[in-house]
């Protein structure tokens, strides 16, 4: 069982590099927004328990399956060791369900202005409901960057199987390929 976590700052490109990714390898895409959505849409707001709990089921539950792996993408706040805990945490669930477990760390880096360019994309909206109100969601972005770090500095990842990529101007089946390639997938 491979589990290919993909992070980075918000519309850094996560959930579209994950697509392509998917399209190209036999991994199985589980994007952040999968879990957000329907607790946005079922509580009329966003609860991080909630969330969390829903994914840990997922998480559980996949690891004993058949499946090759799993693609995860979401944003991992490198100055927030609660982050880096859950991390840990759902290696764990999935070494429970599949001892052989194999862990990849992929981290997206886009500059700001590109990642406002693509917040409003219409991939985005289409797989996001909740990033529809593209105000709205530019200045949560900008808050995010303010609150937390979710650029890693040099040195920083302890993960064996880590790659670090600048995708500001490289389209997503390019950035795809580098990681299939990379890690052998």
């Amino acid at each position: 069982m491979k589990l290919v976590n993909i992070f980075g700052n918000a519309a850094a490109g996560k959930m579209t590099v994950g697509q392509e990714l998917a399209k190209i390898t036999d991994l199985k895409l589980f994007h952040n927004h999968m879990t957000i959505e329907p607790v946005i849409d079922i509580f009329g707001y966003f609860d991080g328990e909630v969330t969390k709990k829903l994914r840990e089921v997922y998480f559980s539950e996949f690891a004993k399956s058949d499946n090759y792996g799993m693609i995860f993408t979401f944003m991992f706040a490198l100055d927030d060791q609660t982050d880096w805990g859950y991390g840990k945490h759902v290696e764990e669930l999935f070494l429970q369900g599949n001892p052989d477990s194999q862990f990849y760390y992929v981290e997206l880096v886009c500059d700001k202005e590109e990642r406002l360019r693509r917040n409003a994309t219409e991939n985005r909206l289409q797989n996001k409901p909740s990033k529809r109100n593209v105000e709205e969601s530019n200045a949560r972005l900008l808050r995010d960057d303010e609150r937390h770090r979710f650029e890693s500095f040099e040195g920083e990842i302890p993960f064996e199987n880590y790659m670090k990529i600048d995708n500001t101007s490289l389209a997503p089946d390019v950035v795809a390929k580098m990681i299939k390639e990379h890690f052998n997938l």
